[in-house]
């Protein structure tokens, strides 16, 4: 008895998911007030990752990388993350999370 369906392969979209204009002057501006130079700083855009025919996507953050230590970021919160998504803080706190971090 042969059994129907669905075995086809799972196709993932990635769109580009550009870094705002406001989100990188605060990065530049708190990185600034530390003295730390944008030759020390590694910005990596994220993208939305979508599994087609499904209503299932994934928002990846923005990876900027300050004097090698991870910060992550996302479009449009007032919020960020250092190393991984487990602890957020507030993007008024960067500037003095920078200073201790580096």
């Amino acid at each position: 008895m042969k059994k129907e369906g669905w075995c086809g392969i799972i196709r993932i979209v990635k769109k580009k998911n550009k870094i705002r204009e406001e989100l990188l002057s605060k990065i530049e501006w708190a990185c600034s007030l530390n003295s730390i130079k944008l030759e020390q700083i590694r910005i990596y855009e994220g993208c939305l990752r979508i599994i087609e025919h499904t209503n299932l996507a994934y928002v990846e953050p923005h990876r900027v990388i300050i004097k090698d230590k991870l910060f992550l970021f996302f479009n449009e919160c007032d919020y960020f993350y250092v190393g991984d998504l487990r602890y957020k803080y507030s993007l008024s706190q960067l500037k003095d999370y920078i200073s201790k971090a580096t």
